[in-house]
This record gives structure tokens, sequence and C-alpha cells, in this order.
């Protein structure tokens, strides 16, 4: 039984790790903010399901780092 619980705390920390990381992606994005609170409650709401959508039909640009002369400096 004690394997029975672990696998669920295990799944449970690998679920909540994937909407850490989708949520800051939503984030990241080009799209609007009504957008990204949409994906936001969608991912938040259905955890599983949302990642699901959210990989089938989620943004997909992503903001590009700041660039400056002084920065690209070796």
């Amino acid at each position: 039984m004690e394997a029975f619980n672990v696998f669920w705390i295990a799944a449970v920390i690998i679920v909540l790790a994937l909407d850490a990381w989708l949520i800051y992606s939503v984030w990241r994005s080009t799209k609007s903010s009504g957008t990204k609170i949409g994906w936001t409650v969608l991912i938040l709401a259905l955890p599983i399901v949302g990642a699901g959508i959210w990989g089938v039909s989620g943004p997909r640009g992503v903001v590009e780092a700041p660039t400056s002369n002084e920065h690209s400096k070796g």
C-alpha cells in the first residue's frame, strides 16, 4: 500500500511542475493579456486536460529576450 501512496505523491508533483512550466510558457508568449489569463485559468482549473489542450492548440510565439551591444560583448 505504501508504494501506491508514493506513486500518487510523485504524480501530483509531476503535474504541478508541468502546470508551473505551462503557465510560465503562456506568460512568455506574444498573445494578449486576455488570452494569457484564459489559458492560465484553464490550466489551473483542469490541470491534466488543460495541459493537453494547451499542447495541441496553445500559444506558439515566445517573446525574444532583449539584446544590447553591451550585453553581447565578450
